[in-house]
């Protein structure tokens, strides 16, 4: 293919693009994304909260060493997310030197860091906290009333008698200089009255936020939205936050309508781990928020890939290969010579962002399907140089031992194939 060929088709790419929505060697995403008669008024920035230090300690089957979970926390920290929510500290003054050592680490790392205690549910907890060297504490409360005894304690009389005792730990928590954010856990148990009286009742305590905890993932986008709406209608002030699960496969949709509903913060999580179906991704969450909408979250984007697989690794819950943004074939589209032709005309073609941009790559294996195209670039990559007359019969050797062998070539059997056919 000519260059003049080439530019043709580049021309013909071009014409549909506008700028924003298309950054060369960032994304193409399709102008709509960036129209806000489509999409709604999108915030220009939002906070990311990060639980995973959280949730992996309520992973099934995770045993892991202090040192490996040191070097996971400094990794989170340097990717740039604003918030991170550590474990609930040890009751045991013993563990007491580690968690302050792990807000020290993540200080360090980044200094404006807002580290969290979560689920405190007691003023001696807020106590604890702020002895510790927390930034922040969650201050649990659940969305029943007589039901909230399910989770420990005296079993309450009403809803009313919920609210009051969350009430009296939020002026605690600010009387001792920390950071206050109620995690209203069950939201979805919440009629949308009951949520606005908590939303009041919070805010007048001194509250920061509210944070909408859906732990069933029972609400969909467009709900989640709406309960966004009505906390910010009930208590203009406070800011508004959310927990979502992703039970449909709707995490990172549920952030998306609550961002465009009015929430200032975002919590998820490194390969969405949590409980049951677990929470949106935070590398899928901020790529959607910054790539989709243009809204800014502050991560350094490079820093996702690596963090993704260091978790997996720390966790032995790995991802599904094609996990989006991170997965080692998230940017795999096959072997067909179309792909590598694609990508030659523009690496934007198949691919709405590119993987670089967040410390991934492109894969173009060897298939059944692939051309000399794709063998050729095979080559390339592999450093071996072999004349265009040979491409044909390379080719044909490689599908030869694909057939043979059932699977996919290793990059050392491709360079033997390819010394063979040189030596020839």
């Amino acid at each position: 293919m000519d260059e003049g060929q080439l530019e043709r088709f580049r021309a013909d790419i071009n014409r549909s693009r506008t700028p924003g929505a298309y950054e060369p060697g960032r994304w193409s995403v399709a102008p709509a994304n960036r129209d806000t008669a489509v999409t709604g008024v999108m915030p220009e920035r939002v906070r990311l909260r990060d639980t995973s230090m959280r949730a992996i300690e309520s992973l099934p089957g995770v045993t892991t060493t202090r040192e490996a979970k040191t070097a996971f926390l400094r990794l989170l920290a340097r990717s740039g997310v604003p918030e991170i929510v550590l474990a609930p500290p040890p009751r045991s003054p013993s563990g007491h030197d580690a968690v302050r050592a792990d807000i020290a680490l993540v200080k360090r790392e980044q200094p404006n860091c807002v580290v969290y205690c979560p689920f405190i549910s007691a003023t001696d907890g807020v106590d604890l906290a702020r002895d510790l060297g927390f930034d922040g504490v969650q201050i649990a409360v659940p969305a029943f009333g007589p039901a909230a005894g399910i989770y420990g304690g005296p079993v309450p009389a009403s809803r009313a008698e919920v609210i009051a005792q969350a009430a009296e730990i939020v002026a605690h928590a600010r009387t001792q200089g920390l950071r206050v954010a109620v995690a209203a856990t069950m939201v979805s148990y919440l009629t949308e009255e009951e949520l606005a009286e908590t939303a009041e009742s919070m805010a007048a305590a001194g509250a920061d936020e509210i944070t909408l905890f859906d732990g069933p993932g029972a609400l969909g986008p467009e709900a989640f939205g709406h309960l966004v709406q009505a906390a910010k209608s009930a208590a203009p002030h406070l800011e508004i936050g959310l927990h979502p699960h992703n039970t449909f496969g709707l995490g990172v949709a549920c952030a998306v309508s609550a961002a465009r509903a009015g929430a200032t913060v975002i919590e998820s999580s490194v390969n969405g781990y949590c409980g049951g179906p677990g929470n949106a991704d935070l590398a899928a969450t901020a790529a959607a928020f910054e790539a989709l909408y243009g809204v800014d979250t502050g991560i350094r984007l490079a820093t996702l890939t690596e963090l993704s697989r260091t978790a997996a690794e720390l966790t032995g819950h790995h991802p599904a290969t094609n996990q989006p943004i991170t997965g080692p074939d998230a940017f795999c589209w096959g072997g067909g010579d179309w792909v590598v032709l694609e990508s030659e005309v523009d690496p934007l073609m198949h691919n709405c962002v590119e993987p670089t941009l967040f410390g991934n790559e492109r894969r173009i294996p060897v298939t059944p399907q692939s051309g000399p195209r794709v063998i050729a670039a095979t080559l390339h990559r592999l450093g071996v140089k072999a004349a265009p007359a040979l491409l044909p019969s390379i080719t044909e050797q490689c599908h030869a031992e694909l057939a043979r062998l059932g699977r996919l070539l290793t990059d050392e059997e491709i360079r033997a194939i390819a010394r063979t056919a040189l030596t020839r």
